[in-house]
This record gives C-alpha cells, structure tokens and sequence, in this order.
C-alpha cells in the first residue's frame, strides 16, 4: 500500500474546471513528484462531458494524470456508492475516487461536502483543492497572488469556492492555511 502523500486521485469537479480556465498546469506543478489519477468513473464522467465542454480532452488526454480502472476495489466503491449515488448516478465520480484512495491509501482530492463527509466517515485521507493550493503556497511552490487570481478565474468559470472574487487571501488567512 503507498502512502497517502505520494498518490492523489483526482474528481471530475477540480479537473474540470481548472480545464475550463486554463488552469490545469498549475494542478500539474502541484502534484509534483507525486503520481495523479482518476479512477474510470472520472474518465467515464469526463468523457460523458466531452462533447459539450471540449476542454475536457485535455484532461483525458494529459499524459500526468494516470487513468486507472476499478478492479478490486469494488467493496469500497459499493460501500461509497450506497452511500453518494443518487437517481442518474450522480456522484459516481465521487464514489470511484473515494473508492480507489481507500483501497490505496492514496489521498483523494474532492470538494463536495456529501464525499468529504464519507471520506471523514470511513477514514479516507481527503484533501480540497483550495488545501492543495494552500499547501504549495507554503511549500513556496506558488504565490499568495497566483492562487487568488486562480481562484477569481475559478469563480469566474462557476466553480463554487467559500468565498467571493477577491477573497482567498482573506479566507485562506482566516483558515490558518497560508
């Protein structure tokens, strides 16, 4: 089993929409060192969006983020499952990242509430996005005013965030994370 640090699987949302905004190399620089993926249901997820949101090929087709099929982790993918799929199979993404980061002990990168409750619940490591951010501002990766202005971008593209335009540097403050 890896450690959580060196794998993070990735849901449809983050991808997506950093795609959407060209911002999908700054979620390559960081990663790192470090091995990304996505499970089929993100790949199937994905592709299901292609033809309505062409941006999304270069997800698919980016040669940093390894596409990695279900196999054994059908117990975790059906315990998430039950517990996120509703009615047209939403969140099947959420249950394939969950799914794979548990069996893997790899640290899923989501942002839905419902998923970041399961994750808490079955002891998944889970981090958001903006926490990924936030991580390589630390690290000095990245700049305070990168992030903020990607987050605005974010915002701009309908990325739900905790906060308004212009406010990261604020939010990221009071949650102690810069």
């Amino acid at each position: 089993m890896s450690d959580h640090v060196d794998i993070l699987v990735f849901d449809t949302g983050p991808l997506s929409h950093f795609a959407k905004q060209s911002w999908l190399g700054v979620l390559r620089a960081v990663v790192g060192e470090r091995t990304a993926v996505i499970p089929d249901t993100v790949v199937h997820e994905l592709q299901n969006g292609v033809h309505e949101h062409a941006y999304l090929h270069s997800v698919l087709n980016a040669s940093w983020i390894e596409q990695r099929e279900l196999i054994d982790e059908y117990e975790e993918f059906a315990t998430f499952s039950a517990l996120l799929v509703g009615s047209g199979n939403r969140n099947l993404g959420e249950a394939g990242v969950l799914a794979y980061a548990k069996a893997h002990g790899a640290t899923a990168i989501i942002d839905d509430g419902p998923a970041r409750r399961a994750a808490k619940t079955h002891n998944v490591h889970h981090q958001g996005t903006l926490a990924l951010l936030c991580e390589s501002i630390r690290s000095e990766l990245l700049t305070v005013d990168l992030v903020s202005a990607v987050a605005d971008h974010l915002i701009e593209g309908e990325y739900r965030l905790p906060f308004g335009p212009g406010g990261f540097k604020r939010w990221a403050a009071n949650q102690d994370m810069i």
